[in-house]
């Protein structure tokens, strides 16, 4: 059985807890109180539990369309006459996404339900970082020890300075991201 649609104003409700939920998990991360979410929305908790009965529901409703951008930029990254370019483009895109929003670092410092949606698209995001990878390694430029898990450390990595410096040195990424870019080419 088809289910009913909404009446208009539980589709407003729901598309403003859907806006106020990026917001605060992009300000606060994957953490941030659904109380605050909301306040944010101006319905009552027991309104977003309506129609959220989890926080994993509410994250699986708004991130893989916001981790689907990964898709874009790893496409980008392969499409590059130059593999070592596309490989740090792949990089700086995926680490300037984290820096951007708390909650996309969150995600993609693999901060999951391990079954959900979102890590499906994490995970449809490797399958490009490999490939990107690969290209990079086969030009000589990409050190040849480097490994996809190693990206995925690196993500780690990279989220933590974001966490800790976002409020005081918002770019720090870039710098430590640029050491680690230096450590990664080939004959460094």
């Amino acid at each position: 059985m088809a289910s009913r649609p909404l009446r208009a104003d539980a589709a407003r409700n729901r598309d403003k807890l859907l806006a106020a939920a990026a917001d605060v998990f992009g300000e606060k991360g994957l953490d941030a109180a659904l109380e605050h979410i909301a306040r944010r929305a101006e319905v009552s908790i027991g309104t977003l539990y309506a129609h959220f009965p989890s926080r994993q529901i509410l994250i699986d409703a708004i991130f893989p369309s916001r981790l689907a951008v990964l898709d874009d930029i790893g496409e980008a990254a392969l499409a590059a006459a130059d593999p070592w370019q596309g490989f740090v483009d792949f990089v700086e895109g995926t680490v300037g996404l984290q820096a951007q929003d708390l909650g996309l670092n969150d995600a993609i410092a693999r901060r999951l339900v391990p079954a959900s949606e979102a890590v499906r698209v994490c995970q449809r995001g490797m399958g490009h970082a490999e490939r990107i990878i690969a290209r990079a390694k086969e030009s000589g430029r990409l050190r040849a020890d480097f490994e996809p898990a190693d990206l995925a450390t690196l993500t780690w990595a990279m989220s933590q300075v974001i966490r800790e410096s976002i409020d005081t040195e918002p770019d720090r990424w870039r710098r430590f991201l640029g050491f680690y870019l230096d450590g990664l080419r080939s004959g460094s």
